[in-house]
């Protein structure tokens, strides 16, 4: 009976009027040779008939290995969304009020890619720029580095080189577009578009669009992998979405209907019983990872809930599985001073090596001119109502089929 009263986590996003016709501004282009130094679009001069006042700014920051990045803020009058079109068009946070979307990393400054070298320290030197809310993984490669074989441009077998997490979140977008609808319900968008390309290699587009009305406090984002070649290309994409404090904290808690749940070594087995929940900061925490089959409900959606002990703030995900049919947990909860941190991540695949994920049949291929698309819905929660309802929901999908709980890793 509780199911027929409750409504969906994430409602549908309205639809402007036919006929309307959107504002429209690039800030950045390469094609058009493009870099606007700094921006201010208000809500009052481009859709004066909206009664929330809303704003999109950008910014170039100063300084250390910062300088030259280019934030982008969209303040929809309720809630703030930063994205990095530096670093492959990344989110740093999103604030409302109170309750806050990101982390404390260790990483204190928005680096800059040119500072970035992915060979260092053994392939991780993706770790040296790591310090947002949502840093892609992808697209050539997305889980931890090693040899892998290629086909060279002679035909030739090759042995290659991954890093870890791939190449994209260390890549300028080439192009940033704003997309306003200039009537009910004046949806903001942010369109990016981030080349990862090569001669005789990948040829992988990312089209990603961020996306939100006045006075909400909703959020999507959708991006779309295209394989811009005219030959089959597999690509991988995960999404590190990380969470410090205060929605982190002891105590808090990650809700998810499951299939099943393995952990990633003898480390995280230790702990598989409390895998959901979340212990304070710990010095020499030693990091653990679970690697999840989500639980989709009666229309294909998977639903995420992460609150905080109180049960009086809280985020929700929703996403079709079909899309990103897997889940990973990363838990780093140590010290404050050496990054507390946990991370929710759908992908394509699990952040394995491709090798180990390509043995599993967990490597997906896009035909040329293939294209594959990813819709996220994101909503922040600031009350207990709110986080109660969304754990109902995820218990009735969980009611439908018990969870496989794995003991010990899985070959």
């Amino acid at each position: 009976m509780m199911r027929s009263i409750l409504v969906p986590l994430v409602a549908v996003f309205a639809v402007a009027p036919v006929g309307a016709q959107p504002y429209r501004e690039k800030l950045i282009s390469v094609e058009k040779n493009l870099q606007r130094g700094k921006a201010l679009l208000e809500g009052k001069t481009i859709t004066p008939d909206c009664d929330t006042p809303w704003s999109i700014e950008l910014k170039t920051l100063r300084g250390g290995k910062q300088e030259g990045v280019r934030l982008l803020t969209i303040d929809n009058g309720k809630m703030k969304i930063v994205l990095i079109p530096t670093r492959g068009m990344g989110i740093l946070d999103v604030a409302m009020g109170d309750l806050k979307l990101g982390w404390k990393s260790p990483v204190t400054e928005v680096v800059h890619p040119k500072h970035i070298n992915l060979q260092m320290r053994g392939g991780l030197g993706w770790l040296d720029g790591f310090n947002e809310w949502l840093a892609r993984c992808g697209l050539e490669n997305t889980g931890q580095g090693g040899k892998d074989e290629i086909i060279n441009n002679v035909g030739d077998k090759a042995t290659v080189d991954l890093t870890l997490h791939g190449k994209i979140a260390n890549i300028p977008a080439s192009e940033v577009e704003v997309i306003v609808q200039t009537q009910k319900p004046f949806r903001i968008t942010v369109r990016g578009i981030v080349h990862e390309k090569m001669l005789f290699g990948p040829k992988l587009e990312l089209v990603t669009e961020v996306s939100t009305t006045p006075g909400s406090s909703r959020f999507r984002i959708e991006d779309t992998v295209l394989n811009a070649g005219s030959q089959p290309q597999e690509f991988q994409v995960l999404y590190h979405y990380n969470f410090g404090k205060p929605l982190l904290g002891a105590g808090a808690k990650l809700h998810v209907p499951v299939e099943r749940v393995t952990p990633y070594n003898a480390n995280a087995a230790k702990d598989v019983a409390t895998w959901n929940t979340f212990a304070g900061p710990k010095p020499g925490y030693v990091e653990q990872v679970y690697l999840m089959h989500p639980l989709a409900d009666e229309e294909g959606d998977v639903r995420v809930l992460l609150h905080n002990e109180a049960g009086s703030r809280g985020m929700t995900l929703k996403y079709a599985k079909k899309e990103l049919p897997y889940l990973t947990l990363w838990k780093n909860t140590g010290a404050d001073e050496d990054g507390y941190v946990i991370g929710i991540e759908p992908g394509v695949s699990f952040p394995n090596s491709r090798q180990v994920e390509r043995k599993a049949g967990r490597v997906p291929k896009l035909a040329g001119g293939g294209r594959h698309t990813m819709r996220m819905d994101f909503e922040l929660l600031d009350n207990r109502f709110w986080v109660n309802q969304a754990i109902r929901q995820i218990e009735a999908v969980q009611e439908t089929k018990n969870a496989v709980i794995d003991a010990e890793p899985q070959k």
